[in-house]
């Protein structure tokens, strides 16, 4: 009954709410993010929710656009600032989710949406996540974040969508409030941002390389022809 009826009514209600109430807050953010980390203000990026359908997730920008002399851009650890991670380790650039909760792309919990090529790296088993919608936080993200291995990230995920009830998703809502006021549990050792799963399973030795380029391209493949339809 929750799950089919109450989960998604309270989610519009609850976002609704959070982006009346956090709006102010939302301004001042996005004005200090044009004026120290330039524009676009918000992020976009495709993830794969429900059904594996791809949708837009919206973000705070928390990187500024640096290259190197051949005009590519620098890693993810060179291009993020100290204002920028301080966004990340407060949650704070998170919060236009709220707008893609309101519209029903994802839940305010659920298994946390990854990249597609993350997607693409998993098991027919671990992509049964996505037979929920994605959530602003989950199972995983109150036991370890991204101080987690990405078995245990997405074993918690499975589990989490075995049993969903109002009451283990007040626990983690309250668990997730206690995390982001203590800023914990917000890279993984030695990391400023996640470790996609292809690099995690080709430096575990999971896979091969030649797993891992085939793999790759067949994400590039399936973004290519994503672009085709837009």
């Amino acid at each position: 009954m929750y799950k089919k009826y109450i989960k998604r009514i309270l989610d519009f209600i609850l976002s609704f709410i959070a982006l009346i109430i956090l709006g102010p807050v939302m301004l001042i953010v996005a004005i200090l993010v044009r004026v120290k980390l330039g524009s676009p203000i918000i992020f976009k990026q495709q993830r794969p929710g429900l059904n594996e359908k791809i949708f837009t997730i919206y973000k705070f920008r928390t990187m500024i656009d640096k290259k190197d002399k051949f005009g590519e851009l620098l890693s993810d650890s060179e291009r993020l600032t100290k204002f920028g991670r301080f966004l990340r380790s407060t949650s704070l650039d998170e919060l236009p989710e709220l707008w893609n909760i309101l519209k029903g792309d994802m839940s305010i919990v659920g298994p946390r949406p990854q990249l597609i090529r993350d997607m693409m790296f998993m098991t027919p088993i671990q992509r049964q996540r996505h037979s929920v919608l994605p959530g602003l936080t989950g199972l995983a993200q109150v036991n370890g974040r991204n101080r987690v291995s990405w078995e245990e990230k997405l074993s918690l995920e499975l589990e989490y969508i075995r049993n969903i009830t109002f009451l283990d998703e007040s626990n983690i809502i309250f668990k997730t409030i206690i995390k982001v006021f203590n800023r914990k549990d917000i890279n993984a050792e030695g990391m400023d941002t996640a470790e996609d799963l292809g690099d995690y399973l080709l430096r575990t030795k999971v896979i091969s390389q030649n797993e891992y380029l085939n793999i790759i391209e067949k994400s590039k493949k399936f973004v290519s022809k994503l672009s085709d339809v837009v």
